[in-house]
């Protein structure tokens, strides 16, 4: 029964992909690819957290197949790409393992067809610096934005301080900022594009304080105000919470994906379409993510 589960679900989600969005796909204009968040990528599970991790690897080769078949035309993971050493409920291991776990499941994650892109999540940073993680994964930089068929997406690095200093062998941590250079970079980005923008970023924006009284992005009331006043930013794409929902904030639609990561859940992602004549986000869910249709 187990396999036919790991079977049938890439398949089923590759229908669900196909038989909804295909026609928008041919389309002048319209822009189709694939999100997943929150992997988290390990060699054993982690039972206390409910977090079976594992059989990654046979789980992201059905995204990245559905991927291609579609065809998307990029992807992109918006953070916790590998989990971090520290797992509850067994001995946690050498965290000297973790690059090696990286670069695998990037090896499997790499085999779509096409522009692959990568959101820094805190799990990345519990055993590995931002170097070593740019290393890994190639990247020049950890914040940076493309353009791809008419829209603009911009990636934020909120893994930083209160000083604005890069997290880095964290072991554990959750709070982020959006330092001075980078919104002084965001500001200049956005300014520089006429086209429709989705930002990318790991921990959410859109939360409110918790009753300690901080948010998971410390300056994150600075960075929607930003987002906002440039005119451009139609969404934002947000990880880290495993669940799905999305509000709409200073006419933003802070959409948070489910987490991909095995907590007794099929493998989950989402297929976006975005049209530019219909001014419309769709979202086709795979496995516990929904399927929502957004007008912006």
């Amino acid at each position: 029964m187990a396999r036919r589960f790991r079977v049938i679900w890439p398949i089923v989600a590759l229908l669900v992909c196909v038989a909804s969005i295909a026609a928008l796909g041919s389309e002048t204009g319209v822009l189709q690819f694939g999100v997943v968040t929150d992997i988290h990528a390990h060699d054993i599970d982690s039972p206390l957290e409910g977090k079976m991790m594992a059989k990654y690897q046979q789980r992201l080769s059905g995204f990245v197949d559905a991927m291609n078949a579609w065809p998307a035309d990029f992807v992109i993971e918006l953070g916790d790409f590998v989990n971090g050493w520290v797992v509850l409920g067994t001995p946690p291991g050498d965290p000297e393992r973790i690059p090696d776990i990286l670069a695998q499941a990037n090896a499997v994650f790499t085999r779509f067809d096409g522009p692959a892109y990568h959101v820094i999540g805190n799990h990345d940073l519990y055993n590995l610096s931002k170097q070593q993680y740019m290393s890994i994964l190639g990247m020049d930089r950890t914040y940076y934005s493309f353009d791809i068929r008419g829209f603009h997406f911009v990636v934020l690095d909120v893994q930083f301080d209160q000083l604005g200093h890069d997290l880095s062998y964290t072991f554990t941590g959750v709070r982020g900022l959006v330092p001075q250079e980078e919104m002084e970079w965001l500001r200049g980005d956005l300014a520089a594009t006429d086209k429709p923008t989705i930002v990318c970023v790991h921990q959410m924006l859109d939360t409110t304080p918790t009753a300690a009284g901080w948010t998971l992005v410390q300056n994150a009331v600075e960075v929607r105000a930003l987002l906002a006043s440039s005119g451009k930013v139609i969404a934002v794409f947000q990880g880290h919470d495993h669940q799905n929902r999305y509000s709409l904030v200073n006419k933003i639609y802070y959409i948070t994906f489910a987490a991909f990561v095995d907590q007794g859940t099929p493998p989950t992602w989402a297929c976006v379409t975005l049209d530019p004549d219909a001014r419309t986000i769709t979202i086709k869910g795979a496995g516990k993510q929904e399927d929502w249709n957004l007008q912006y």
